[in-house]
């Protein structure tokens, strides 16, 4: 294994790979089914490539709740199936595969009437618990009265809970999660490459044989051949479907989730809250030194890449939140919001909030596998199913899935390190909360982190305008993670976009003087990257003052997509 594979020259030799070459399987779509995908067919000694148009995660998989569930809302669905096979991926992700970048979370769950509901709500989450006991590594439930839930939760209004519920479930930054799956895929021996948009596909006869590919980064067009073809385009499954000339065996709707980001000191709280709401529940997620709140669930059929959250999206959440908070949040207490967009199989309802979290896999024309659906809990599952249906394909003997054995980069050795933190944090002259941090974001690959710093004490200065992160991250966010564009740091590789009240803009400058070292810019691109970025922001403020999809779209469509410098 190799450990620079998602570095500038690494993404050189993986698109010189893939046009001289013919592959295994080919993986279209960079996101957490894709970049698993690549995982799941390079460890079975395939040989594999993985095509992401954008950023790595930049679609669904950077925009979910950040949470690693079983979903306790499907329960009351009797949708079994699906949350006993979430709840073990849950404890794989845990315990073995990426417990660097996961963490449990203590969740409330506020009773509102006496007797009936504790019984009911009780049952449904010691059946949660249960079915979780195979796949152990977090706490079991336990009650709670009033008194109890307000100790632990005093931010709540009393009148809001006649007792409580509290129980357990799991967290992670998904988007570094995502990157991670590509960098350990790529580490396994797959050809990993963003920015590069697949155009067209490539077909004799009926069947379908590779992929014609535009590299955004050089402006350059080339063919990528292939055995199988894994479409794994989440909401874009429709529109990579349409360039195939199928209309496929099932579609994908689209259905809009906007999070609120709030710091820490604004809800009085040591526990999450999840309560009901009319047509779904509410999450207040702990997320380091804020919270997250969300979320929505509503149709959306306007641009894709970049949707919008509307002030009526966002005062909706508020009212929400405020209806059983003591002190209320106001517009002033938002310093982030995202919107993200969930791919739901297409059914017979009109609520989007009913349709199907299950996954699909089929094969609508020979050489060419579609996976859809699903939740970002079991993208492992959905992975394993796709490269099942390709290895189908391939109609030789192909060994079986392992990757429920297959520790991410950075899992192995991490809990010693943890245990060795205080020692780390001496050698390297940083503080003890230092090295915590950076071991929560990339485990057993600190070092390379530390290494940085130790060849330049000047990255280990805190980033202006984002104290949080170390000036080290985002040069080796660039250097070693895939990063291409400042947005790509400040939105993915790090979360300063939605943890800093200004979105990022003092932060920008400075990553992008430590992005262009690695990457080679000049001072032209670094200007435009930053001009970019605030354009960017200034799109997405404005979205959030308009009233409904329609302008809230428009606005955020005001601030074009980045553009290389070579490109232009």
């Amino acid at each position: 294994m190799t450990d620079m594979t998602l570095s500038p020259a690494g993404r050189e030799a993986a698109l010189s790979a893939l046009a001289g070459q013919e592959v295994d399987v080919l993986v279209v779509g960079g996101g957490v089914v894709g970049a698993g995908s690549a995982l799941d067919a390079a460890t079975r000694g395939l040989s594999v490539g993985l095509l992401e148009a954008r950023d790595f995660a930049s679609g669904t998989s950077s925009r979910s709740s950040k949470l690693i569930h079983g979903g306790l809302r499907y329960l009351e669905m009797l949708d079994f199936g699906l949350v006993r096979e979430a709840l073990r991926e849950r404890g794989l992700i845990l315990t073995r595969l990426a417990p660097h970048l996961a963490r449990p979370v203590p969740f409330l769950y506020p009773l509102r009437h006496r007797g009936w509901e504790r019984v009911y709500a009780g049952a449904g989450v010691l059946l949660y618990d249960t079915m979780a006991a195979a796949a152990p590594g977090l706490p079991r439930h336990r009650h709670l009265s009033r008194r109890g839930a307000l100790r632990v939760c005093p931010a709540l209004r009393r009148d809001a809970l006649v007792g409580a519920l509290q129980y357990y479930d799991a967290q992670l930054d998904d988007a570094r999660h995502t990157m991670f799956l590509a960098r350990t895929a790529a580490a396994y021996g797959a050809s990993v490459a963003s920015r590069t948009e697949v155009v067209g596909f490539l077909r004799e006869g009926e069947r379908v044989t590779g992929v014609r590919v535009h590299d955004l980064e050089h402006d350059r067009t080339f063919e990528v051949r292939a055995q199988q073809v894994i479409n794994a385009t989440g909401v874009w499954t429709d529109d990579t479907q349409a360039l195939v000339g199928e209309r496929g065996q099932f579609h994908v709707r689209a259905s809009k989730g906007i999070h609120l980001v709030v710091p820490r000191d604004r809800i009085q709280s040591s526990t999450g809250l999840i309560t009901r709401t009319p047509t779904s529940v509410l999450f207040i997620i702990p997320w380091g030194r804020h919270w997250i709140i969300g979320t929505t669930d509503t149709d959306w059929a306007l641009d894709k890449a970049h949707p919008a959250a509307s002030s009526t999206d966002i005062d909706y959440l508020l009212d929400l939140v405020n209806g059983v908070l003591a002190t209320p949040l106001s517009r002033t207490d938002v310093q982030g919001v995202y919107a993200g967009l969930r791919p739901l199989l297409s059914g017979e309802s009109e609520s989007t909030s009913k349709l199907s979290r299950e996954h699909t896999v089929a094969s609508p024309t020979p050489g060419l596998v579609v996976v859809a659906g699903g939740k970002y809990t079991t993208y492992r599952v959905m992975a394993k199913d796709a490269v099942d249906a390709a290895v189908h394909g391939l109609g030789r003997s192909v060994p079986r899935s392992c990757t429920e054995r297959v520790p991410l980069l950075g899992a192995e050795g991490y809990p010693a390190l943890w245990n060795r933190r205080r020692l780390l944090a001496e050698e390297s002259g940083l503080h003890v909360a230092r090295i915590e941090h950076l071991l929560g974001r990339y485990g057993a690959l600190v070092h390379e982190v530390l290494d940085l710093i130790a060849d330049d004490k000047d990255l280990a200065r805190p980033v202006e305008g984002a104290e949080d992160h170390l000036r080290a991250e985002l040069a080796y966010a660039a250097s070693h993670e895939g990063a291409r564009h400042l947005e790509d740091v400040l939105t993915r590789r790090t979360r300063i976009s939605i943890e800093t009240f200004d979105r990022g803009l003092a932060a920008a400058p400075v990553a992008a003087e430590l992005m262009g070292a690695a990457l080679g810019w000049t001072d032209e691109q670094r200007h435009r990257e930053v001009e970019h970025y605030r354009l960017r922001v200034e799109a997405e403020r404005a979205s959030q003052e308009q009233p409904d999809d329609e302008t809230a779209d428009a606005a955020r469509l005001g601030a074009p997509d980045v553009v290389p410098l070579q490109v232009r």
